[in-house]
C-alpha cells in the first residue's frame, strides 16, 4: 500500500510539473522556461500572470496586460529571491515579448539586463538553456539575426529535441537570407509540435519561396486549430496578411477587423487595415486608424507609410511631420540597441541622402543577406545613380521565389533607367499584377513609367528584349555560322563558297537561271550526285560529285549558309 501511494505522489508531481512548465511567446517562437515554484510557493492563481504563462504554454500570444502582470509578479518575487535562475529568465523573456507586442524598444535592454543574471546565477554549461533561449529570441526582436542563431544553435546542440527553439531559429536564418536552413528547421518543428504555431511558422516560409497557395491554407489551418482569442486574432491577422499582399484588400479587411474584435491591442492587424481602406478609397477612415495606430505604437515603418500616403494626397507638410517622428523614433530604437537600417535605408533612399542609404545598407548586407536587403540595396543604389551595381541586387530580391509587388516595380524602374524596356515592361506589370494597392505614392509612378515604355514593338520574340531571368541584359544576336572542315589534312570544299571549286571534267555553258524556274517553297529540287569521299560532309545539300556549288544555291548575305540548322538553341547563347 506505501509503495502504490508513493507512486501515486510520484505520478501527481509530474502532473504538476507537467502543468507547471511554462513559455514565453516571442514573435511566434516560444522560449520554454520551468517555473521555479516546485520547491517554493504554490503556482498563482488563474489571473493576468496565470494567463500568459498558460497563454504561452500553449503555444498562443499574450497580451500586453497580461505580460506587464507577470513581469510585475516576477519581479516581487525575485526581490525576495535574487538567486532564481529561472525566474530571472521568466523575467527577461517577458520583457522581451511585451516589447514586441507594444513596439516599445525600452523593454530590451531590461530583458538582456534579466537574463544576463539568469546566466551569472547559473551558467548555460550548467543547464541554463532558457535563458539562451531568450538572448536568442531578443536578438531577433533587435534584428540581430546573426546573435540570434548563433545562441539559438547553441541550445538546439544541447537540446536537439526542445521544440521551442525552432521558430526562434526559422526567423533567425530567415533574416539572415539562410532559407534552406529556415525550411530545415520548420520541418524539425512540424514533426516535434505539430499545430497551430508549426503552421503560421510554416506560412511565412511558403510565402518566402513563393509557395502562395501553400502558405494560405497553412495559416487557414491555423485558424481551425486555434485554441485561446488571442491565438485566433492573430492567426486571422496573418491570413489577412496573405490576402493583402495577394491584392485582395476587401477579404483582407474582414479578417484584419475579425481579428481585431478578438484583439484590439493587436497593432498589425490595426496596419492592415489601414492599408485596406487605403486600397478601397476609403482614405479618410484610414488617415483616422493610422492616427491611432501611430499613437499607441509608433513604429518606424507605420510612420513611413503614413508620411508617403500624406505625400500620395499632396499634403507635403503632414507627410514632413510624420518622417520627422520617423527619424526620432529610428534614434531611439538604436539607442536600445535595435537594429533598424532597413527602414532607415528605404526612407533615405526615397526622402533624403541616397549615398546615406547606400552606406547604411551596404553595411547591413554584410549582416544579413536577406531578400529584403537585397531590394533595398538595389533601390537605394538606383536612386544614388548607380544602376549598374543595383541590377544584381534586384535580380536576387526577385529571384528568390517571393511574389512581392514592392521588389517587382523597383527591379522595373531600375531596368527602365537602363535602357532595359522589355524587363522593365514585365517587372511593373508584375507589380501591378501582384498587389495594385501596395503603395498609393507609387501607385502613380508605375503608370508613368508603363506609359513612357509603350506597347513592345511588333515582330514578335526575335524583336523584343530578353527575358528577366538572361544571363545577360543584352539583344540576342544571330552569329553567322562558320564553314564545317572537312577530313584533316584537307582544306574543306565550303571553306572558301566564294571560289568555287574546279569540276573535274568539262561541263556545257549553262544558260542564265531563270528566276521563275526556281523550285517553289515545299518542292524538293532534282537530286545531286553523291558527293565523293573528301568532297565534303556527307549530306550537304547543292554539293555536285566534284564539290562544285551551283550560284543559284549559294547563300547570300545575311541568309543561313548549306549545313545550319537555323535558329536554334545556339543562337539563343548568352
Amino acid at each position: 500500500m506505501d509503495r502504490q501511494q508513493r507512486r501515486a505522489e510520484r505520478a501527481v508531481k509530474r502532473v504538476a510539473l507537467g502543468s507547471l512548465t511554462g513559455a514565453v511567446l516571442l514573435s511566434g517562437a516560444l522560449v520554454y522556461v520551468p517555473w521555479p515554484w516546485l520547491n517554493g510557493p504554490p503556482p498563482p492563481a488563474p489571473g493576468p500572470a496565470g494567463r500568459a504563462m498558460a497563454a504561452a504554454d500553449t503555444g498562443a500570444p499574450a497580451s500586453p496586460a497580461d505580460l506587464s502582470a507577470l513581469i510585475k509578479e516576477r519581479g516581487a518575487w525575485l526581490r525576495r529571491h535574487p538567486e532564481d535562475d529561472a525566474a530571472w529568465a521568466v523575467l527577461g523573456s517577458a520583457y522581451v515579448e511585451r516589447g514586441r507586442a507594444t513596439a516599445d524598444s525600452t523593454d530590451y535592454p531590461k530583458a538582456e539586463s534579466a537574463l544576463r543574471r539568469s546566466l551569472a546565477v547559473r551558467p548555460a554549461e550548467t543547464g541554463n538553456t532558457a535563458a539562451l533561449l531568450g538572448l536568442a529570441a531578443l536578438a531577433n526582436a533587435r534584428h540581430d539575426f546573426g546573435a540570434a542563431r548563433k545562441w539559438a544553435e547553441e541550445v538546439r546542440e544541447r537540446e536537439p529535441e526542445r521544440w521551442t527553439v525552432y521558430p526562434v531559429l526559422v526567423e533567425a536564418y530567415s533574416g539572415l537570407g539562410d532559407y534552406k536552413n529556415a525550411g530545415t528547421a520548420l520541418e524539425k518543428l512540424k514533426k516535434l509540435r505539430p499545430g497551430s504555431l508549426a503552421r503560421t511558422v510554416a506560412a511565412r516560409v511558403y510565402w518566402d519561396r513563393g509557395w502562395r497557395e501553400d502558405a494560405s491554407v497553412a495559416v487557414g489551418d491555423a485558424v481551425a486549430y486555434a485554441d485561446t482569442p488571442a491565438l485566433e486574432a492573430d492567426c486571422l491577422r496573418r491570413l489577412a496578411d496573405l490576402q493583402w499582399e495577394r491584392g485582395e484588400p476587401q477579404d483582407a479587411l474582414v479578417r484584419y477587423e475579425a481579428a481585431l474584435r478578438l484583439d484590439p491591442a493587436l497593432h498589425q492587424a490595426l496596419a492592415g487595415r489601414a492599408r485596406a481602406l487605403v486600397a478601397l478609397d476609403r482614405t479618410d477612415e484610414a488617415l483616422r486608424v493610422y492616427g491611432e495606430l501611430v499613437a499607441k505604437t509608433p513604429l518606424p515603418e507605420y510612420l513611413l507609410e503614413l508620411g508617403e500616403l500624406y505625400e500620395a494626397r499632396g499634403a507635403d507638410d503632414d507627410a514632413l511631420a510624420q518622417y520627422r517622428l520617423l527619424r526620432d523614433r529610428l534614434s531611439r530604437d538604436a539607442a536600445q540597441g535595435v537594429n533598424q537600417a532597413l527602414v532607415l535605408g528605404l526612407f533615405e533612399a526615397d526622402h533624403g541622402d541616397s549615398a546615406e542609404a547606400v552606406r547604411q545598407l551596404k553595411a547591413e548586407w554584410n549582416r544579413h543577406k536577406s531578400i529584403d536587403v537585397a531590394d533595398a540595396l538595389g533601390w537605394a543604389l538606383h536612386r544614388n545613380g548607380d544602376d549598374k551595381q543595383a541590377v544584381p541586387f534586384a535580380r536576387k530580391a526577385t529571384e528568390q521565389g517571393r511574389r512581392s509587388a514592392l521588389f517587382a516595380y523597383h527591379r522595373g524602374e531600375i531596368e527602365r533607367t537602363l535602357g532595359l524596356d522589355g524587363p522593365a515592361r514585365s517587372h511593373l506589370a508584375e507589380a501591378t499584377r501582384t498587389n495594385p494597392y501596395f503603395s498609393p505614392l507609387r501607385a502613380r509612378a508605375i503608370e508613368y513609367a508603363l506609359a513612357a515604355l509603350g506597347d513592345p514593338p511588333p515582330g514578335g520574340p526575335e524583336e523584343i528584349d530578353p527575358p528577366w531571368w538572361a544571363p545577360q541584359y543584352q539583344p540576342v544576336q544571330k552569329p553567322r555560322k562558320p564553314a564545317k572542315p572537312g577530313k584533316p589534312g584537307k582544306p574543306s570544299k565550303r571553306a572558301e563558297p566564294t571560289k568555287p571549286a574546279e569540276p573535274t571534267k568539262p561541263a556545257e555553258p549553262a544558260k542564265p537561271a531563270d528566276p521563275t524556274a526556281l523550285p517553289k517553297p515545299g518542292v524538293s529540287p532534282p537530286a545531286a550526285p553523291a558527293p565523293k569521299p573528301g568532297a565534303g560532309s556527307p549530306g550537304q545539300a547543292g554539293s555536285s560529285s566534284s564539290g562544285a556549288v551551283d550560284a543559284a544555291d549559294q547563300p547570300g548575305d545575311g541568309e543561313p549558309k548549306d549545313g545550319d540548322h537555323g535558329p536554334g538553341h545556339e543562337e539563343l547563347q548568352h
